[in-house]
């Protein structure tokens, strides 16, 4: 029997995840709770864990993800989320998720990387397998984690000397990533950066 356990600040949707899981003969959900606080208290019960990249308040679903995996014989963790961008699917491996899904998923992709995770394999949605491996591919095209930081910033409207004291580096540092980001992007300004950076899904838009 796989125990699992449900991480999500959404009721409906932790009653829908249980709902689809327990009919398996194979799985049992062992618990399920709505911080990632709890998520990292309660994943010492179980062998597969299911969480959520936002949260309301506290923790996100990466540190909490980071914390779990740390711990010797600790459980697997499968991303389950909304959100598609290149930042946060890498930010979620790094942090030691064997799994990466989006809450579309039908739900034979859904067992079958409960599954897949249990057995100490990768559980990665097609399309984000995909992703990954253009990475690979190209890395040239890829954007670091700085430089993916700067950019977030840039999108949120903050100018250099902004970013700068934010991230506690000089100016021309930030102009350098940015020299570096403009090229990868082939584009001219910084405008043009934030928009290429979201068609592609290297961040996500501002609202």
């Amino acid at each position: 029997m796989i125990r699992l356990l449900l991480a999500d600040d959404h009721p409906i949707v932790r009653a829908g995840l249980r709902a689809v899981l327990e009919s398996e003969p194979d799985l049992v959900v062992a618990a399920d709770v709505g911080t990632a606080e709890a998520a990292v208290e309660r994943a010492g019960e179980v062998d597969v864990v299911l969480m959520d990249l936002r949260f309301g308040a506290g923790l996100t679903g990466i540190t909490a993800t980071r914390e779990i995996t740390s711990r010797p014989d600790g459980p697997r963790v499968i991303v389950l989320t909304t959100y598609d961008t290149e930042a946060d699917i890498i930010a979620a491996v790094e942090a030691g998720a064997c799994g990466y899904l989006l809450k579309d998923a039908p739900p034979e992709e859904l067992v079958a990387a409960v599954r897949s995770a249990a057995a100490g394999h990768s559980a990665l949605a097609p399309s984000i397998a995909v992703r990954l491996m253009d990475r690979m591919r190209a890395p040239a095209q890829s954007l670091s984690p700085r430089e993916i930081e700067v950019l977030r910033l840039v999108a949120a409207g903050l100018s250099n000397q902004q970013i700068a004291q934010r991230l506690f580096v000089s100016q021309a540092t930030i102009k350098s990533h940015l020299v570096h980001v403009f090229t990868k992007l082939d584009v001219d300004s910084r405008t043009a950066a934030v928009a290429a950076a979201v068609d592609r899904g290297l961040i996500r838009h501002q609202r």
